[in-house]
């Protein structure tokens, strides 16, 4: 698969784009945090994970109004697709967004940040080695170096490590898939809007793309829950109140998206994913530590998990000398 030509003007040095994916990585985790507080106070994770998008969307889309650039960047995807320089089910990457907002405030809460993380990581790190050989990033195809495959083992022994010394029967066992789930699709997603803000120039274009998809598939999938179960919350939190919180989690994922879409030109999809991981965890660790969820905290574990990733993230980052 070839990568689209257009390039986003300003390409990050490789020390600025790591940074920018770290600082994603926290954000996110912050969002689960959110969310899923969201979810639970509502009693209903999919009425919350479809505000929390579509409250994203309402921003894009006042940008992409306000930003002239962005505007002319809609209408360059829109002509890459035609043109069939861009595939176009690219332009439904959020689709991976609102399953991980979706997981987010269904199990976010019932399983602990932390806890959710790890899960989250273990299928963002395997898919990240498959998305990056196969080209669907705009960096094109990435060879599987020694180094790479390396620091992704490294992650996925971590995770699979700290999932078995959190193992709890009273935690069920679709609730770690979920995320896993959701991390599978991450990569996936993260690659889609990477080629996307390619094409149109402009990574503002492609975060819009990527909120009207996850929001649409969201509203969608709160009206069918609402239909089946009997209805929607019967009140939501006062956004003038102690709990104005609740409602960053559009924000923080208009931001973090926004983010992830502009580095991952530079790093490649794991590398993204890894330096993303780390912020994650490091933010999810940060978060139990300071406002823990009900019943939820760290262990000796968690911490020591965190710093092994980090190394992985840095045997990838590594320039390789040697053939693929």
């Amino acid at each position: 698969m070839t990568s689209v030509s257009t390039p986003i003007a300003g390409r990050l040095p490789l020390w600025a784009a790591v940074g920018v994916a770290v600082g994603c990585g926290v954000l996110m985790a912050t969002q689960s945090r959110v969310n899923g507080e969201f979810g639970r106070r509502l009693g209903d994770g999919y009425t919350a994970a479809a505000l929390s998008f579509t409250v994203g969307l309402v921003i894009v889309v006042v940008i992409v109004a306000l930003t002239p650039s962005a505007r002319h960047g809609v209408r360059q995807a829109f002509a890459e697709v035609r043109a069939g320089r861009l595939p176009g089910w690219m332009l439904l990457g959020g689709v991976g967004g609102a399953v991980f907002v979706l997981t987010q405030s269904l199990a976010s809460a019932l399983v602990g940040v932390s806890l959710f993380t790890i899960a989250f990581i273990g299928g963002q790190t395997m898919s990240g080695l498959v998305v990056d050989r196969i080209g669907f990033g705009p960096g094109g195809r990435r060879y599987l170096t020694v180094r790479r495959v390396l620091g992704a083992g490294i992650a996925l022994a971590v995770v699979v490590w700290s999932v078995a010394a959190h193992i709890d029967p009273e935690v069920p066992v679709w609730l770690l898939l979920l995320p896993f789930g959701a991390g599978v699709v991450q990569s996936v997603q993260q690659a889609a809007n990477g080629r996307v803000a390619a094409a149109a120039g402009s990574a503002v274009s492609s975060t819009l793309f990527n909120f009207v998809a996850g929001a649409s598939v969201l509203v969608l999938v709160a009206l069918v829950h609402a239909l089946l179960v009997g209805g929607f919350p019967a009140s939501l939190p006062a956004l003038v109140s102690a709990d104005w919180w609740l409602y960053l989690g559009g924000p923080l994922g208009v931001t973090f998206i926004f983010g992830l879409a502009t580095a991952v030109r530079v790093t490649g999809v794991l590398l993204l994913g890894l330096c993303s991981i780390s912020g994650q965890l490091v933010g999810s660790i940060a978060i139990d530590l300071i406002a823990p969820g009900q019943g939820h905290g760290v262990d000796w574990t968690t911490p020591i998990a965190a710093a092994l990733v980090v190394v992985a993230v840095l045997v990838v980052s590594l320039p390789s000398r040697g053939r693929p």
